[in-house]
């Protein structure tokens, strides 16, 4: 469990002492509101503050200080859940015990991060124009690219489909390039003082760290109050199904079409039927002895390959298939058939203990993950009930039953149908 310290009003430190880890990992989350506009801009900005700082203006110098703290891992990236979207800075370091002569590594590494944070290559409010305008190309042909993988494609064209009535919900995490392309040296600074000023900030801190060490190093850290009104945060996304199957075709030079699925189910994470959900995709498509791998693959070897996913901050499933175009009505068919026998309970109890240990196997590998367990606290403080013990989780899974199964099967609805067809032109 975490200990927890507001060090201002909207920003908080959680330390998380375990003694497990040789490492101490440094999480500080900035959380606001999802819009295209800002997950373009904090896209751009996340690339800015990674490359350098007014102090260190060059990748050189950044790598230096990284050096100089015993090879610390640093990055910056941006990602959403729901409704909201995250600008996270990372920092996974050398514990303070095994450091020579017992060096004071975690205070460095707060300054570090401090000057990352607060001092980025602004002058006169506007970022330094040569890197602004490499990271803004390097980004736009980033985006570009993801045509290239058709698999990646293919998933943000069946999520366009399902979210159509919700921009927000369509924009991926890295953003939207006509808003890339809008971004000046002087709107990116603009923006960046506005997200340093408003978004909601926590910092996550795990290892084998004592806590009022921890608190003194990150007092006057540097950020100020926010407002209660900035920080109206509500990370579920909850949309309506609707009664109508959005559809849509294209053709593309591909030797193997991709044929995705989103269905709305209206379970979110850590509600009633959340465990019973984990156990029917897994059953359904998410491992390799699951429903959709065992008959659309291997019975019938009518795809190369056939999943399952789950996004519980949305309420939607999602399934991907890679097929010959002419197999088309063949594989939806047999989709729907595995969906109808989860819905009667046709599950094996082979089949469900099966499915229930390599869940367990992947929870339990979790706790071993520094990144994992952040990630998980991190959630708890917007849902409080996903603050389980391990104790407590698998007891919960472990309840699941096959009319469990049932119920989450039939909830789920069919709501869009994206199909690439692949063509010889």
């Amino acid at each position: 469990m975490s200990i927890t310290h507001q060090l201002n009003k909207h920003v908080n430190l959680h330390i998380i002492p375990n003694e497990k880890y040789k490492t101490v990992r440094i999480l500080i989350r900035f959380a606001t509101n999802l819009t295209p506009q800002k997950s373009s801009q904090r896209s751009l900005l996340a690339s800015l503050m990674e490359t350098n700082s007014k102090n260190y203006p060059s990748q050189i110098e950044l790598s230096k200080q990284l050096s100089d703290l015993y090879g610390a891992g640093f990055g910056i990236g941006v990602s959403r859940k729901g409704n909201e979207h995250y600008l996270t800075v990372g920092l996974n370091l050398i514990n303070d015990r095994f450091a020579p002569s017992g060096l004071p590594v975690l205070e460095s590494a707060v300054s570090f991060l401090k000057e990352i944070i607060f001092q980025p290559n602004i002058s006169d409010n506007h970022f330094e124009e040569k890197t602004f305008s490499r990271e803004q190309a390097n980004l736009i042909e980033y985006i570009e690219s993801i045509f290239d993988d058709k698999q990646t494609y293919s998933a943000l064209q069946l999520q366009q489909l399902f979210f159509n009535h919700s921009p927000e919900q369509q924009t991926p995490s890295f953003g939207d390039i006509k808003f890339i392309q809008n971004e000046t040296p002087h709107s990116l600074a603009d923006y960046y003082h506005s997200m340093i000023n408003n978004d909601h900030v926590d910092i996550l801190v795990i290892g084998n760290v004592d806590d009022g060490y921890v608190k003194k190093c990150f007092t006057d850290f540097g950020f100020t109050d926010r407002t209660d009104s900035d920080n109206d945060l509500n990370l579920l996304y909850k949309q309506p199904f609707i009664n109508v199957i959005q559809q849509q075709t294209e053709v593309l030079p591909v030797v193997q079409s991709k044929l995705n699925l989103a269905y709305h189910s209206d379970i979110y994470y850590f509600d009633n039927l959340y465990f019973p959900l984990l156990v029917f995709n897994g059953l359904f498509g998410g491992f390799p002895h699951s429903k959709l791998f065992m008959n659309v693959r291997e019975k019938h070897s009518l795809a190369y390959y056939a999943s399952s996913s789950i996004d519980t901050f949305r309420g939607f499933i999602t399934v991907q298939t890679g097929i010959d175009a002419d197999n088309r009505k063949q594989v939806l068919r047999l989709i729907n058939e595995q969906l109808k026998e989860l819905a009667t309970g046709t599950v094996t109890e082979e089949e469900l203990e099966q499915t229930k240990s390599l869940l367990s196997n992947q929870y339990l590998l979790s706790l071993d993950s520094q990144h994992a367990l952040l990630e998980q606290a991190y959630l708890g403080l917007s849902i409080p009930k996903a603050n389980l013990s391990q104790k407590e989780w698998l007891a919960q899974l472990n309840r699941v039953t096959v009319k469990d199964i049932q119920k989450v099967a039939k909830k789920i609805k069919l709501q869009a149908v994206y199909f690439m067809e692949g063509s010889e032109k």
